[in-house]
Parts: C-alpha cells; sequence; structure tokens
C-alpha cells in the first residue's frame, strides 16, 4: 500500500467529515491546514518510537573542524536525519558516549556508527504506521475544521489507541533483546 503525504490527509480528511483534497496547494481550508501540519506530526509520530521502517545506521564522516570544547571529533549527521538512538565506534552501532550539537555529534572516537531514526519516504510506510498517522492527523486537524474539542478529544483518543497498536505491531517485527548488565542478575550467579 503506497500511500502519499496527499493521501493520508485525504483520508484524515474524510475521517472529521471534511473534502479530500486534490492538491496540498489548493487553496482550499482544508489544504491549508493539512500543508501546514502534516510535516510536523509526520516527524513527531516518526521520533516518538525506534520504528523498525524508520531506523537505520550509517558511518558518519568526520568534519575536519574540531570542536569548541568537551570533545575532540565532530561528526556530519545524515540527511534526514530525525533522532538519535545510539553510537559506536569500530562496527558497533552503540557504547560511545557522543552529544549532539546543531547538526553534527560530538565525541571522543576517531570513526563513529551512528544508529537513528530517519525520516523515510511516505511509500515505505506500513499499514500500521499509515493508520496511525491518519487517526493522528484526523485528530489535529479536527479544531481547525469543526470547531468541536469534544469531536477532537474523541479523536485524540482513537489515535493513542492507533499509536500504542502500531507500536506493538513494529515490536513484534525483532528478536526480543536479552538485559544487559542488570545488577540483580550478576548478583545471583
Amino acid at each position: 500500500m503506497a500511500l502519499t503525504a496527499l493521501e493520508l490527509c485525504s483520508r484524515a480528511l474524510l475521517r472529521i467529515g471534511a473534502q479530500a483534497i486534490a492538491s496540498m496547494d489548493e487553496g482550499t481550508a482544508e489544504a491549508e491546514i493539512a500543508s501546514g501540519l502534516y510535516d510536523g506530526i509526520r516527524d513527531a509520530l516518526l521520533s516518538a518510537h525506534p520504528w523498525s521502517f524508520a531506523t537505520g545506521q550509517a558511518s558518519l564522516p568526520r568534519l575536519a573542524a574540531e570542536p569548541s570544547a568537551d570533545h575532540p571529533c565532530a561528526f556530519q549527521l545524515p540527511p534526514n536525519f530525525l533522532r538519535a538512538l545510539s553510537a559506536g565506534s569500530l562496527g558497533a552501532g552503540r557504547g560511545l558516549s557522543y552529544r549532539l550539537l546543531e547538526d553534527r555529534l560530538h565525541c571522543d572516537a576517531a570513526q563513529v556508527t551512528l544508529t537513528y531514526i530517519f525520516r523515510p519516504h511516505e511509500s515505505t510506510f506500513p499499514a500500521f504506521f499509515a493508520a496511525a498517522l491518519v487517526a493522528r492527523l484526523s485528530a489535529e486537524f479536527c479544531i481547525p475544521l469543526t470547531e468541536s474539542s469534544t469531536r477532537a478529544q474523541l479523536l485524540f483518543n482513537q489515535a493513542e489507541a492507533e499509536l500504542r497498536a502500531a507500536r506493538r505491531a513494529d515490536s513484534q517485527q525483532t528478536t526480543t533483546q536479552a538485559l544487559d548488565g542488570f545488577p540483580l542478575i550478576r548478583a545471583r550467579g
């Protein structure tokens, strides 16, 4: 199910009883609200969970200019970067202390592999995420278009339920992680 931003917004508008849009810049109230809110809502939902379809790893290019303080090395963050999950060195995706400043990662290592959330194209959204995004968009579009806060609250509750279901579906697509370094397990021997 390859969807576009326009189709996702049109589905959200239909959920609240508004007219679907043919273009994000057609000049209607629906199109203005959709184009004004869509990008921020999409990025917020993508950043809120380590979605498997939006998680990537990259070896970051080291920048020639050294940071002013705290760390000796700076690296350029990848395009479409939304949120860092972990960083590692020498082929590891985690275990490195780092700090993000502006569009750079600062750390003490000479090489960095970053595990991060990126902004994928809408056509790659799985059905469970697209449903959660449409539910959230309809909740966000409700007050500007219908001026009904009661209806908006109901839609926000539905959107939260859709988001929980999407997180659960996405989390089932990986091997369960064992607890590492938990002190109570070590104490038992």
